[in-house]
């Protein structure tokens, strides 16, 4: 017989606030899609995949989107700020929170690390003289400060964050799309040569393309977020269901369209395509004046956007996991709507991985960032499974709260699972992303074995006599 326990809440002062508008929700399910790996890390998944990029970006999407609208089911019947870890404990066990929880939580921590020193390098190199180090403070402090006061703080920075991240998007598009049809000033339109010549469509193989789709399933991660923020907006349900609805044509339009304007314009293997960036590649080619440094604009702006995303993401999921008995309780007070310990610890953790990145960058850095390498695919799982499970429980007991339902349950429900588990085997059988899948394995493994082992001797804890 399986023993649970009933979650332990933490103290607080006062409840989450629910200072998060619909227009700032709507605008973070919108840029949320949009971050620095689709600018940037594209490029060597076309360099790998050619013109079939495109279709890896597809696949990876549609698995995206089943993901999403899993989540976007459980999450608009029962909103909370722990997300898919607050599902997984409900469905599977308080091991399985406590395990997809966590691992989340250090994956975002290490996030905010490698975008401060992302952003941290564009300043550098607008302002040379300057240390790096400097400009991570000043990232840190300043997104830290704003999630430390309100979370209508975090939701007005990502909605201007995210509008010029859609603006941006969305005129790379018109110009790309007028560059292609052969109506922008002083281009012809290419046709289909670059898609179909320099070695085909699939140019290296099944292998190329398998490389290109791993590349594309990361570029993915961090849309988890708006379920997070949607516990905190001024109609949570209402939220959630028009975000995930909206998923499917911002992942097509986003992604899948700039990755076919991009190998249409150019050749997949000009040089700048890695050395630059896709984006400011296709600049280039269009004579767009200083490309690069537009991009590097849009690309900074992508990384302070993800930065403060991530602290807000970690601080929720990190209070909702010590509100349930998962972590310190000392670290769960509540004050003014905020848990500020939380976005402190949340931050730290940040400025510590930044800190090993400086002190030990091939080593301890490295080894840190392999342990997440495959995170959010371990988090897709036990969204699928949760859902898997509570779907019957809804049905039988609360089918109000069926606000957003996945499709064609439970076969797309499988094939998400299926789909996650073939991504884990491709990785393993890549040289380039073996070492990251064990690494992640252990990690999850670990957590797993420690959720566990609580699960089981809580009880026993609760009920042993006090001092």
């Amino acid at each position: 017989m399986t023993i649970t326990r009933t979650p332990v809440a933490a103290p607080s002062d006062s409840p989450l606030s629910n200072g998060l508008k619909q227009r700032h929700l709507s605008m973070i399910a919108l840029g949320g899609v949009i971050g620095a790996g689709l600018f940037v890390g594209s490029g060597a998944g076309i360099a790998a995949a050619g013109p079939s990029i495109v279709l890896a970006y597809a696949i990876s999407g549609l698995l995206v989107m089943l993901v999403m609208r899993m989540l976007g089911e459980m999450s608009a019947a029962n909103p909370a700020s722990g997300s898919f870890s607050v599902h997984a404990e409900r469905s599977i066990g308080p091991w399985a929170g406590f395990t997809a929880g966590w691992m989340f939580w250090i994956l975002l921590c290490v996030g905010i690390a490698v975008e401060a020193i992302g952003a941290a390098k564009i300043m550098t190199g607008w302002f040379p003289g300057t240390e790096s180090w400097i400009w991570v403070l000043l990232f840190m402090a300043m997104f830290c400060a704003a999630n430390l006061a309100a979370v209508s703080n975090f939701g007005e920075f990502e909605f201007w964050f995210a509008a010029m991240k859609i603006a941006a998007i969305g005129l790379f598009l018109v110009l790309g799309v007028l560059a292609v049809l052969g109506l922008l000033p002083g281009t012809d339109s290419p046709g289909g040569s670059n898609l179909s010549g320099t070695g085909g469509f699939m140019p290296n193989g099944m292998d190329g393309m398998v490389i290109g789709l791993l590349a594309s399933v990361f570029a993915y991660g961090g849309l988890e977020t708006v379920t997070i923020a949607a516990a905190e907006s001024e109609q949570p349900v209402k939220g959630v269901a028009r975000a995930v609805r909206s998923a499917m044509w911002r992942i097509a339009l986003f992604y899948v369209g700039s990755m076919l304007v991009v190998v249409t314009l150019i050749p997949w293997n000009d040089p700048a395509v890695v050395a630059d960036g896709p984006y400011v590649a296709v600049l280039e080619h269009l004579d767009i004046p200083a490309a690069g440094e537009i991009m590097n604009v849009i690309v900074l702006v992508a990384l302070l956007s993800a930065m403060n995303a991530n602290i807000y993401g970690a601080s929720r999921m990190s209070h909702s996991l010590i509100a349930r008995g998962e972590g310190p309780k000392a670290l769960g007070r509540i004050s003014g709507g905020v848990p500020r310990l939380t976005v402190l610890a949340s931050s730290v953790f940040g400025f510590f991985a930044v800190l090993l990145s400086y002190w030990w960058p091939t080593t301890v850095f490295t080894w840190l960032l392999n342990m997440v390498g495959a995170a959010v695919l371990v988090v897709w799982g036990f969204i699928a499974a949760a859902q898997l499970r509570m779907r019957g429980r809804l049905e039988r007991e609360s089918p109000e709260k069926l606000v957003v339902k996945m499709w064609f349950f439970p076969v797309l429900t499988w094939v998400a699972l299926l789909g996650v588990l073939g991504i884990l085997v491709l990785m393993a059988r890549q040289d380039s992303t073996r070492v990251q899948l064990y690494s992640t394995g252990g990690l999850a493994l670990a957590l797993a074995v420690v959720g566990y082992v609580r699960q089981r001797t809580a009880p026993r804890r609760t009920a042993a006599p006090k001092g």
